[in-house]
């Protein structure tokens, strides 16, 4: 399993969300830059940025975004408000290793059809759910839509991974949070990227035995040091253990 330390910034700041509530950050008073370059000391392989202001339509962050990819030397995985060509072109430009694309998937999917296109395996899809639907526009509209199709739309497309944010986890509901990536993973035709569900080690380990979740995005547990990097990163690196097969 591939795990995805986390980074989300708010006007240059480190911050934490509850339940995608943008005007309740929790800030950390971290530098971005060092705590990017701490998470590939440790190991990291990839690590995940999310720019808040970028969702909230303003100017996105570029000259830290160019700081972070700088600063990791390992893929970073950048979401937030990307909702064209030009600004996919510029961020791949830029050194980022893939792109998050949300909202614009349920305004456009032909659009992320045709960056799938183009660049196959440098798209990720984002899932953000709450109460059963899909959501748009930071967390804050509903739409119509259940996962299972939304996922549907793309199966045929060269997508890196679905990355699925579980938005009611922050209520505590972990098994409902678990049982709605597990449910994910056995109907998507990519890998499965898992946010908001590790907040222990214990969390990571049930994680790592859902069929198709090939990674876990985790941010706030790292900040609030409910999880040590370092451990998390060798746990998820331990190969399965064999499970007995129920007849």
């Amino acid at each position: 399993m591939q795990l995805y330390p986390t980074i989300e910034l708010l006007s240059g700041k480190p911050v934490s969300l509850y339940r995608g509530r943008l005007e309740e950050p929790q800030i950390w008073h971290v530098d971005p830059v060092e705590t990017v370059r701490g998470f590939a000391q440790a190991g990291a392989e990839w690590i995940h940025v999310t720019d808040f202001d970028a969702i909230e339509g303003k100017p996105p962050q570029d000259d830290l975004l160019r700081a972070l990819v700088l600063a990791a030397e390992v893929p970073v995985q950048v979401g937030g408000g990307i909702r064209s060509r030009e600004r996919v072109t510029q961020l791949l430009d830029m050194g980022v290793g893939r792109v998050v694309l949300g909202t614009v998937a349920l305004t456009s999917p032909d659009f992320v059809k045709e960056v799938a296109k183009y660049h196959p395996d440098q798209v990720v899809l984002a899932v953000d759910v709450f109460e059963g639907r899909v959501m748009s526009n930071g967390w804050r509209e509903t739409s119509a839509y259940e996962p299972a199709d939304f996922i549907s739309w793309f199966a045929e497309d060269p997508l890196a991974a679905l990355l699925v944010t579980d938005i009611d986890s922050d209520l505590g509901d972990a098994e409902a949070s678990l049982s709605l990536v597990t449910d994910l993973a056995e109907r998507a035709r990519h890998p499965v990227i898992a946010s908001g569900l590790v907040r222990t080690l214990d969390d990571l380990s049930r994680l790592k035995y859902v069929r198709n979740v090939s990674g876990a995005v985790v941010g706030r547990a790292l900040f609030d040091k409910s999880v040590d990097l370092e451990a998390a990163l060798a746990l998820a690196a331990q190969p399965l253990e064999e499970t007995a097969e129920f007849i």
